[in-house]
């Protein structure tokens, strides 16, 4: 059997929830798919940048993985970053998406990931949506204008969304670090360089 679409492709299993869930590999590509049907039908395309800010969830893994299926450019933010580190990243690789969630669980604590995204951008002028994954259901400010909960986007979307054909060198996603040093400076990993090293 050369495809093993029923094999386990991802486990979650979060000690702070007690949530433990697993995806076979066709269900990956069934939920990838239908997120990267969704980014398309907000007009992102091939070489397009998102930056994502998410919790370490399923969603955050299935959100990178769509943007390389449609050939978008993806930075994946800390969520632990504060505003003014998020909006510095966004600026620099000219981000038209962001994609966070409400909130996300750390220890004890409920952090609202929404307000330090609202707070970032203030001052992002190239973000034009925001797709907002329901973790925490805490209570946040929305903008109808940018605001787009996740599960709206994706409520009726086609699980088929053939990938987009990249070559080589195109860029596959940007790394930023952390800037301790001074201006984060953003690494650009292309696809085969990624894949083969």
């Amino acid at each position: 059997n050369q495809w093993r679409g029923q094999n386990t492709a991802l486990i979650y299993d979060s000690p702070i929830t007690g949530n433990k869930s697993q995806l076979t590999y066709d269900k990956l590509r069934a939920k990838v798919s239908k997120f990267a049907g969704a980014l398309k039908d907000q007009g992102i395309v091939k070489g397009d940048r998102v930056i994502i800010y998410m919790p370490m969830i399923p969603e955050a893994v299935i959100a990178m993985l769509a943007c390389a299926r449609i050939g978008a450019i993806h930075s994946v933010v800390f969520a632990g970053f504060s505003s003014k580190a998020l909006s510095a990243r966004i600026n620099d690789s000219k981000c038209s998406i962001l994609i966070t969630a409400d909130g996300a669980f750390r220890g004890n604590k409920t952090l609202d990931l929404k307000s330090i995204c609202d707070d970032a951008l203030k001052s992002c002028p190239s973000v034009k949506k925001s797709i907002v994954y329901k973790r925490t259901s805490g209570n946040i400010k929305w903008n109808s204008k940018i605001d787009i909960w996740w599960n709206d986007l994706t409520e009726n979307m086609s699980d088929q969304c053939d990938p987009t054909v990249m070559d080589s060198e195109d860029t596959l996603f940007i790394l930023y670090t952390s800037g301790s040093t001074g201006k984060p400076k953003g690494m650009v990993h292309t696809c085969a360089g990624y894949m083969i090293y």
